[in-house]
């Protein structure tokens, strides 16, 4: 090659792609372009080559110079039309494309590379080394099989090594969901989206379910306490909580929520809403599957960034999947390690996870983490009595009408001081203990007007039917062989 095609230098107004133009007006050194004889900043023409040739290793292949034995045969059948084309755009063309420069300079940045190459012994290709003239490449398809070997890698770690203060199942992690609100789906809707007041989630449902009357009863006077998440030292583990810790199942609508709890056919469920009090930072799982990501081939982080992308489209699934009850035990673990995660390390630190049912086609469920999940006491004043009943009778039978009594101290308010210092014990109140063993703040009411009680008598299971086909053949058999 000619040392002059070296000792040249390019200016960034004669490159067209953005990026690249961008980061030579800003590290270039003021000289004068070979292309334009304008002084501006420049690079030297190698630099550039150097950009393009990373470029192309982290975003283009080398396509296949001979068609491939399914396009031979084609071209054999007589009857056949097909005509074979080696696929993507000679190299020249390709950098011209890429990088938005003029013939003069990808023909200068070819000889550059083919040069470097020249030494190679070609590989797959018969005689043609990288960037050589004949080339032809392609963009590559974006491909997430190192990030799906980390996460295989994470969850043995979770599962049999290091459950509790993983230094490399945090640093995954990082890599995996940090800064995660800066992502966003390919039609502009945010991963991380806000719940609770003046947003479109601004409550949630929640289930329990019931198979005698009396519990049912309970739940129906204080659904507060007995339809919210339970105390720590009866939470029992589950796809985003450990055991011990208490979080807040809901969901987005009341038949999802009734479908999440599994209830067996005779028994009772009982469904409330819960409006959501402050605003929340929740993961939408569902969203993921649409991560969208983009940028220059030359920014240096592209590669890096397009294969998590990828690699996210598969984690909502991965975590929101079906598991049978016999494997929860050890495949919660790794839903579990991710959940305390981005309740506690994660940059953003996120309030919970929206993610699609696994019992409900159409449903999605929300788990609040355990500092969003404590609910408002209703304010019931003291001395009150609260009662509940499932129906009554009359002339035609049993009718069934779930009513809560509250029956309250009456209240005479008159002048005499040693009566009006009594008012206190009788207004509403919640027990000042519960400041001091929780914390938290409020971030959940329910509405006791939106209890329901369902009953279950029938369940519609819905599957995928496969036939078994089944084959009989003889055999040669001597005399001697074992039946």
């Amino acid at each position: 090659m000619h040392p002059d095609v070296i000792a040249k230098r390019i200016c960034h107004e004669c490159i067209g792609e953005e990026y690249l133009s961008n980061e030579v007006a800003a590290t270039g050194v003021a000289a004068k372009c070979n292309y334009c004889d304008q002084k501006a900043a420049t690079w030297a023409l190698e630099q550039l080559a150097e950009r393009i040739e990373t470029a192309f290793d982290h975003h283009y292949s080398r396509t296949s110079d001979q068609p491939d034995s399914w396009q031979e045969r084609i071209m054999a059948d007589r009857e056949s039309r097909y005509e074979w084309f080696r696929e993507g755009l000679p190299t020249v063309e390709a950098f011209q494309e890429a990088a938005v420069i003029g013939p003069e300079v990808a023909e200068d940045v070819q000889a550059i590379l083919d040069e470097k190459y020249a030494c190679y012994d070609p590989c797959d290709m018969d005689g043609e080394t990288e960037f050589s003239t004949e080339c032809h490449y392609e963009e590559k398809r974006v491909t997430d099989e190192a990030w799906q070997e980390d996460w295989r890698n994470f969850e043995q770690s979770i599962q049999k090594e290091a459950r509790f203060f993983s230094r490399s199942a945090a640093a995954h992690l990082t890599e995996v969901f940090g800064h995660i609100d800066s992502l966003k789906t390919s039609n502009n809707q945010p991963l991380v989206v806000d719940a609770g007041p003046q947003f479109a989630l601004s409550h949630l449902y929640r289930a329990r379910v019931f198979q005698s009357e009396d519990p049912l009863m309970k739940a129906l006077c204080r659904p507060d306490q007995e339809l919210g998440p339970p105390p720590g030292r009866l939470a029992m583990a589950g796809r985003m909580n450990a055991q011990g810790i208490s979080v807040f199942y809901g969901a987005t609508s009341m038949q999802s929520a009734i479908a999440e709890v599994r209830p067996p056919v005779g028994s009772r469920v009982a469904v409330a809403r819960f409006n959501i009090l402050r605003p929340l930072r929740l993961l939408d799982l569902t969203a993921l599957e649409y991560a969208h990501d983009t940028g220059s081939i030359f920014d240096l982080t592209l590669k890096d960034r397009l294969e998590r992308v990828a690699f996210l489209q598969s984690v909502g699934k991965r975590m929101s999947r079906a598991v049978m009850p016999d494997d929860q035990a050890l495949d919660y673990l790794a839903t579990q390690a991710i959940a305390d995660f981005l309740a506690t390390e994660n940059d953003p630190a996120l309030d919970g996870i929206i993610f699609q049912s696994a019992q409900a086609k159409e449903g999605k469920n929300v788990v609040l983490f355990h500092k969003a999940s404590k609910v408002e006491v209703i304010p019931i004043p003291k001395g009150a009595k609260i009662s509940a009943t499932a129906g009554f009778y009359n002339d035609e039978g049993y009718e069934i009408d779930y009513t809560v009594f509250e029956t309250v101290p009456k209240v005479v308010v008159d002048d005499v001081p040693e009566r009006r210092s009594r008012l206190d014990d009788l207004i509403p109140f919640e027990p000042t203990y519960l400041h001091i063993l929780e914390p938290r703040e409020n971030t959940l009411r329910v509405d006791p007007g939106s209890v329901e009680v369902h009953f279950v008598e029938w369940v519609q299971v819905h599957c995928a039917h496969f036939q078994v086909s089944r084959h009989r053949s003889e055999r040669s058999m001597h005399l001697d062989d074992d039946f």
